[in-house]
């Protein structure tokens, strides 16, 4: 089949990676949301019941995408995965804590009826809630930057950096901008799955979050197009070409990451979707459209993870020691009969979790009062 030869592969697995990535932020993002901000919409035990039980039925089964884009990062960029896990070990290990610490806070919380001990396992989803958005937030804000890595002789990868150089003032305006947005996607849910108080607390949490949102999405922007060298290939990097990320010529120039938006105006559409979502989100949460103000959220993410891939494209991970050696959607791919294998596997899995997901969300849909929690006390979170 001429659609999937090494070149379409390779944008196919770019597409769906970032599909992938996009499933967990929209998923994810109301649960770990809600979990930040469940001291604030909460003020009293059965409010903040209300909060979890929310999410209660859902959040493990939003982990999928989380575990089906590591998988798919594994399988089709073997080389990313492994230099990118390696070298930013210290952020991965925070993250995976971080996840580990939400199944028991989730599970153990409502098991005993003392204040302290619902006290402490409240903090625990706060704090594991900031965390993550943060970290994959600050990640992707040195991707614009660069990360310090390179290949010897061997096509051996070594990293030259530590912790504490990720943590650039852009990079954490980024993190900032990921936390915003989950806590507006988990703001307008609960709007959505909740009533009285708990819904005018969620309420203030979307017109605060969402401006926010604006806010840095339009620094960010201008940051990117005026203050921060973009790249650009130069020779070599042909899609069609062999996986080896060492081969081709790239240049660092002022703007370079705006470029695409100039070859392909179309793409212009994902930086209007991440204004308009967020914009969206703000007004109809006033106007008490809990359900359209929580698509307008979720379409304001999926805009602003689409611009940040739309301007790195083809790249996916630069290098600032080597920038001839930075990974390109073409040449950190695995062989092609990997990505065929791969490819016919998530055209069958994917929409299958997507049905299941969905159907799931239907049968257990419906709002949560603070009565139906003191009703049903032993029967939920």
């Amino acid at each position: 089949m001429e659609f999937l030869d090494y070149a379409s592969l390779k944008f196919l697995w770019w597409a769906i990676i970032g599909i992938l990535w996009i499933g967990f932020a929209v998923t994810v993002g109301f649960d770990l949301g809600i979990a930040m901000m469940l001291r604030f919409v909460g003020r009293t035990d059965a409010e903040r019941r209300v909060a979890i039980n929310a999410v209660a039925p859902h959040w493990d089964g939003n982990q999928v995408w989380l575990v089906l884009a590591a998988g798919a990062l594994f399988a089709a960029w073997p080389n990313v995965y492994a230099t990118a896990f390696s070298g930013m070990y210290l952020a991965m290990m925070i993250l995976l804590f971080a996840l580990i610490g939400r199944p028991p806070a989730f599970d153990y919380r409502s098991k005993l009826e003392g204040s302290k001990w619902r006290n402490a396992w409240d903090w625990v989803l706060v704090t594991t809630g900031f965390v993550p958005p943060l970290i994959f937030g600050v990640a992707m804000g040195n991707l614009f930057l660069g990360l310090p890595f390179k290949f010897d002789e061997y096509m051996r990868s070594t990293w030259d950096g530590g912790f504490l150089d990720l943590l650039h003032p852009f990079a954490i305006l980024s993190g900032l901008l990921a936390i915003a947005m989950f806590l507006m996607q988990g703001a307008t849910y609960l709007m959505v799955r909740s009533d009285a108080e708990v819904y005018k607390r969620s309420q203030r949490v979307v017109d605060g979050s969402a401006t926010v949102v604006l806010m840095l999405f339009a620094g960010l922007g201008i940051w990117i197009t005026f203050g921060i060298e973009g790249m650009r290939i130069v020779t070599g990097g042909e899609a069609g070409g062999v996986a080896n990320p060492t081969l081709k010529t790239v240049e660092v120039v002022a703007g370079g990451w705006t470029d695409n938006y100039s070859k392909y105006p179309l793409m212009l559409i994902a930086p209007i979707l991440g204004f308009v979502g967020a914009a969206a989100a703000l007004i109809l949460s006033k106007a008490g459209r809990a359900a359209t103000a929580f698509w307008g959220s979720s379409l304001s993410i999926i805009g602003i993870i689409l611009t940040a891939g739309f301007s790195l494209f083809p790249f996916i991970m630069p290098s600032s020691l080597n920038p001839n050696h930075s990974f390109t959607a073409w040449d950190a791919v695995g062989s092609e009969l990997t990505l065929t294998v791969s490819f016919f596997a998530a055209i069958v899995f994917v929409p299958i979790i997507i049905i299941y997901t969905s159907w799931c969300y239907k049968k257990m849909w419906g709002p949560h009062t603070v009565e139906s929690i003191e009703e049903n006390s032993h029967n939920l979170y």
